[in-house]
């Protein structure tokens, strides 16, 4: 079920694609204010800790250049995530190939109350990074994706290449796990 602000984000996304086409080079520009934060944020939590700002870039340019194969089944930024994704795998799996070793750290939290606050918040973000690390990859990914970036199941699954149903169960084994290992 697609709520309003959906709708209204898929229609404005839309109609900025259409300028977009049609040559409106500011249309472009508001779609990467739109969705840049956001991809930075998913590029974060997927583990990435250098050169966000170029693989955002990197995005925009992949999806730009692809902008006719989107179909708008899903959101633009749903599509946009996907794309992000694949990125990700791929720069990951060209380290693997140089020999590089990757360290995934997949919670970056900050809390700006006060010193008490800070310390809460900091071994909050501790332990639940420490139950991420123990999930596995796609579980990591779906509890990114639906936890932190409120995307749908509908969404992970497109996003993932996988189905709503998959998505739906790794992300209540993700939830077990995760409680789990904060329950001890």
């Amino acid at each position: 079920m697609i709520d309003a602000t959906q709708q209204e984000d898929s229609r404005i996304d839309g109609s900025l694609i259409t300028q977009w086409k049609a040559g409106d080079q500011r249309a472009a520009t508001a779609i990467v204010e739109r969705h840049a934060e956001a991809l930075a944020r998913f590029a974060g939590r997927l583990g990435v800790t250098e050169d966000i700002d170029e693989l955002v870039q990197d995005t925009f340019i992949r999806a730009f250049s692809a902008i006719d194969s989107f179909r708008a089944d899903s959101s633009l930024r749903t599509w946009l995530f996907t794309i992000e994704r694949r990125l990700v795998i791929d720069r990951r799996r060209a380290e693997a190939r140089r020999g590089h070793g990757i360290e995934i750290d997949d919670m970056h939290a900050a809390s700006g109350f006060d010193a008490l606050d800070t310390m809460v918040a900091d071994e909050a973000a501790e332990r639940v990074a420490g139950a991420m690390a123990r999930l596995t990859r796609m579980q990591r990914e779906v509890f990114v994706l639906r936890v932190q970036e409120g995307r749908s199941y509908k969404d992970i699954a497109e996003i993932l290449g996988s189905t709503e149903g998959a998505a739906r169960v790794h992300y209540h084994n993700a939830m077990r796990a995760v409680k789990e290992f904060l329950h001890d």
